[in-house]
Formats: structure tokens, sequence, C-alpha cells
């Protein structure tokens, strides 16, 4: 059996573990510190109960992130298909035995935590359709036959989602894979054709698909003022405390509206108003900055692969990685509806925490793995 670390004639793992961009780590390792600094100050001042899971389950990010790091690339594109088939497997899971929570069925209790297979696919997609884009010629993507079996890997997981219900993962995820067909070279003929048609089904969805709750919400992103204390809450709670902060904030564990609790679920989905109020448009620009820093690294890396697969896929996951950190700081500023979108590393939540940094640690391997060359047809050149 072939070693997931070593083939004959190529690098160590400790060789590899020597070319992780230990720099990446840092930066991530600092999101991650501000996640359980603001963790502890939206407990009042205490570590528990949210900053110290935090840390832990950051530790445990880091180990699988090296490890995933330092295994073969081609591990990873010869069991692309396998990870996006458990990760489904896991949402039809939910489906049928999954755990209630918020008004939502989106979790599997393992017992030792609970799962949100949700977040698995967001790296099983990434993983498959760059394995997929990677045995097609430029030329057949350009054709819509090879288009279906992509589209349908897209589809599937976003209907699964639709129905548990949770529209923000839906929504990050067909953005994402739709990235990915651009990533892959589709003619843009066929994206303004896919958007004409989603256009021409919004009236569908919204009178079959869409919960009442979820119009309601959407009604209350264009004037929140219209239920101020009922749908509107969260939003216009969430302005109120990123004004209050000013250009400074207020100070370290001094934010009025985290402490007397108007801000709304402070320690995931709103976790950067919390940041913005305690140190203002200074800190919040700060924040973006790091993961601007980090983006950044992760369409480098992409660019620098020689392979084709590893394009794909450090670019496809630093795409998720963005659409992540959009959304959250879009939908804490008004302008885009509140889904609950977690910020990566900084907002609590177990298994978001462990996605993001298993996006990282494949991003990783990219780099790690940069001058390797892989044929389209087959795992590896040599075979």
């Amino acid at each position: 059996m072939q070693s997931l670390f070593q083939r004959p004639g190529e690098m160590t793992a400790p060789e590899r573990f020597g070319q992780i961009s230990w720099s990446l780590v840092a930066l991530i390792s600092l999101l991650a510190a501000v996640g359980v600094a603001m963790l502890y100050s939206a407990a009042g001042g205490s570590m528990d109960p949210w900053a110290k899971r935090h840390a832990i389950r950051f530790a445990i990010g880091m180990a699988a992130l090296l490890f995933v790091a330092v295994t073969d690339l081609r591990v990873w594109l010869q069991y692309a298909y396998v990870v996006y088939g458990v990760a489904l497997a896991l949402l039809v899971g939910v489906e049928i035995a999954g755990k209630m929570g918020m008004g939502a069925q989106r979790w599997i209790d393992l017992k030792i935590f609970l799962l949100q297979p949700s977040e698995v696919m967001k790296v099983g997609l990434v993983l498959a359709l760059a394995r997929y884009f990677h045995s097609v010629s430029y030329e057949n993507v350009g054709r819509i036959v090879y288009l279906l079996v992509p589209a349908a890997m897209v589809l599937a997981p976003v209907a699964l989602v639709v129905r548990q219900p949770d529209l923000g993962t839906a929504g990050m995820l067909m953005v994402g894979g739709v990235a990915m067909f651009f990533i892959a070279g589709v003619r843009m003929w066929k994206f303004v054709l896919g958007g004409v048609l989603a256009l021409a089904a919004i009236p569908l969805a919204w009178r079959f698909l869409l919960h009442d709750y979820q119009k309601k919400r959407v009604l209350t992103f264009f004037n929140p003022d219209s239920d101020p204390m009922g749908a509107g809450y969260h939003i216009l709670q969430s302005k109120i405390a990123l004004g209050s902060g000013g250009i400074a904030g207020r100070g370290f564990k001094q934010g009025t509206q985290s402490y007397l609790n108007f801000l709304p679920e402070k320690q995931t989905d709103f976790i950067f108003t919390m940041l913005a109020e305690e140190f203002g448009l200074l800190g919040g620009l700060g924040l973006i900055l790091v993961y601007m820093i980090i983006l950044g690294y992760g369409f480098a890396i992409a660019l620098r692969s020689r392979n084709h697969f590893g394009r794909l896929l450090a670019l496809g996951l630093t795409t998720t990685i963005f659409l992540y950190v959009f959304i959250n700081v879009a939908m804490v500023m008004g302008v885009v509806p509140v889904v609950g979108v977690p910020l990566p590393l900084v907002s609590y939540g177990g298994t978001a925490l462990l996605t993001v940094m298993v996006a990282f640690g494949l991003i990783m391997n990219v780099y790690v793995h940069r001058d390797l060359r892989l044929t389209r047809g087959g795992l590896d050149e040599d075979e």
C-alpha cells in the first residue's frame, strides 16, 4: 500500500513539513487568537463556555492542517470522490436522523460532538470538482455534455441543504460551485444563460421553496425598521453596535451592546460586530486586512502550482474562505440578509472551525507540492 506521506525517490514527511509556509500558519494562528480573545470578552471575561473550547478545537484543527498538508497531493486527488461521497451520505443522514437546533435540522449527533455535514461538503465539493475538471481537457470544458455531471454534483448537496433549511450554506455551495466552473474555464455565455434562468426561477422559489420566516427575513433586509423587535432586531442592534464603536472603539470588554445582551448571537454570527464595537473601525479594518493577506497567500499558492488539480483546489478553497468572510461581514453590516455564516477562525463553532483548518491544510498541501506535475487523465505523470 502506498504511503500517505512518501513515494519512492520523493520528499520525506519531514522535508514536506519544512516546506510548509509558516508565515501563513502564523497568520491563521493570529486569527484564532483574535477569536479566543473575543469569545473571552463575549463571556464577560471568562474562558468558559466558549474561549477555552475554541482554543482546544483550534489545536486539534492545527494538527489536522499539518497532517493534510504533508499527505501526498495525489492521495487527495485519488480519494476526492470518496470525500465527496461521504459528505453527501452525511447530508442524507441529516435528512433521516438529524438533530434539531434553532429551528433547523442540520446536525448529526456523534455523542462526542455535533457534526454539521454541510460544512464538510464545502471542502468535499471543491475536492470533487477539482478532480473532475482536472481530468477534462480545456476543449471539452466548453461542451455542455461535460458539464452535466459537475452540475449534478453541485445541485445534489444544495437541494439537501435547502431542505434543512440552511439557505446561507446552500448559497455558499452554489456560489462556490459556480466559481469552480469559472476557474475551470467554462465559457462566459453559459454563466449569463444560467443567471437568466436563475432570475426567472426567483418567483417560483419565493412561492414554493422559501419558508415564511425566510421570506420575512428577506423583506426585513430591505426595511429593518418595519419589524424592529422581530425579524429586524438582529440587524438593527448590529448597526447600533457598529456605530457605537466609532473610530477606535470602546475598549476590550467595554462594548455596551454585547454586555447588556442587546447584540444577538455575539459569539457566532455577530462576533465581528462585537469586535468593531470594542476596537472600532480601525480594529475591524485591521481584521479584514489580515483576511486579505491570507486570501492573497491562497491565490498566490494557486498560481504557483504546476499542476491543474492543485490550481483548481487552491483557487476553489480560497474562494470558499473568501465567501465565509464576505458574507459574514456584509451580513452584520446589513448589506446582505442575515443567513448565519460564521467568521472563519473567529466565530465559535466546532465543525466550521475544523472545516476551515482542513481547507487551509489542502491549500498548504498545494504549496508543498507546487512543483509536482500531474497528467489530466491519470493520477500522476508516471502512471
